[in-house]
């Protein structure tokens, strides 16, 4: 796989709280993950107003580090792993299919991607990218026990044809994602991206979603439900179903910068409910 390098280094090291760059530790690594979740929003605004997500690096640091935008999977976590290296971490881009909110036994396409990541032979994966469920510390690959992060517990359990990433909500065990640490190249990943931002079946094609994470909250958007989740007390829910507020809401509770696009407004309007009169 090709390793293109960054040119905001500085200005990305910035936005996480670097004045200089972070010496490759596991340490450090747990601090760019999850001040990485904090900063920069899951989002696919691109794909419900049409527009193409691209996923080649210059375009990508165009539309997050200097567009005021979040991203998808393989943004940030391209993004992130372009980071790593950087920075002088031993880490390999591999895949996923996601299997949260389907039938037991699903065998989806591999549509996630995320990083392998290792220090001292001690292998961690790493995720900026997976929506409201993101974890937002590295996980040990090599162990099945519960792994405590500043949000949900994971745990990763082998599988005959890799390994299942489950998280703990509500005392429950939920599936999150099937991966296995087969290379993957650009082209991997092209059509990754393709399928989830271009295909009719695509859920990224037909809702709008966004989520972002904090010191004990993970904030999620559905169309028009948001939702602010409290670790370990009730959190908020309510329904946005006028587009102006939907605006409102996507930049003070995300942080987003709304594409100056045609049709964004429209695009808008069909994902939430309006109010009954």
């Amino acid at each position: 796989m090709s390793e293109p390098r960054l040119t905001n280094l500085k200005l990305y090291l910035q936005r996480l709280g670097f004045d200089a760059p972070p010496a490759p530790t596991l340490e450090n690594l747990r601090l760019l993950q999850w001040r990485h979740t904090g900063v920069f929003p899951f989002e696919n605004l691109a794909t419900i107003t049409g527009a193409p997500v691209l996923i080649d690096l210059p375009s990508i640091e165009e539309k997050i580090l200097l567009g005021g935008r979040g991203g998808c999977c393989y943004e940030l976590n391209n993004l992130f792993f372009t980071l790593l290296l950087e920075l002088g971490f031993d880490a390999r881009a591999i895949s996923g299919r996601v299997v949260m909110n389907q039938p037991e036994g699903s065998w989806t396409a591999r549509t996630h991607r995320l990083s392998l990541v290792t220090l001292d032979g001690v292998r961690y994966i790493t995720d900026v990218g997976f929506g409201g469920m993101v974890p937002t510390a590295p996980l040990l690959l090599d162990t099945e026990a519960e792994q405590i992060t500043p949000h949900e517990p994971y745990r990763i359990d082998k599988q005959a044809d890799g390994y299942m990433l489950q998280a703990n909500v509500a005392g429950e065990w939920r599936p999150m994602y099937l991966f296995d640490l087969q290379r993957q190249e650009d082209i991997d990943f092209t059509i990754g991206n393709w399928y989830v931002s271009a295909h009719p079946d695509s859920p990224f094609t037909q809702r709008l979603m966004a989520a972002r994470t904090g010191d004990g909250w993970r904030k999620t958007l559905n169309n028009g439900s948001f939702a602010l989740h409290r670790m370990g007390s009730s959190g908020e829910r309510r329904e946005i179903t006028e587009v102006t507020a939907l605006i409102e809401l996507l930049v003070q509770e995300f942080d987003i910068h709304l594409p100056d696009v045609p049709h964004t407004r429209h695009s808008l309007e069909r994902m939430i409910v309006p109010a009954k009169a």
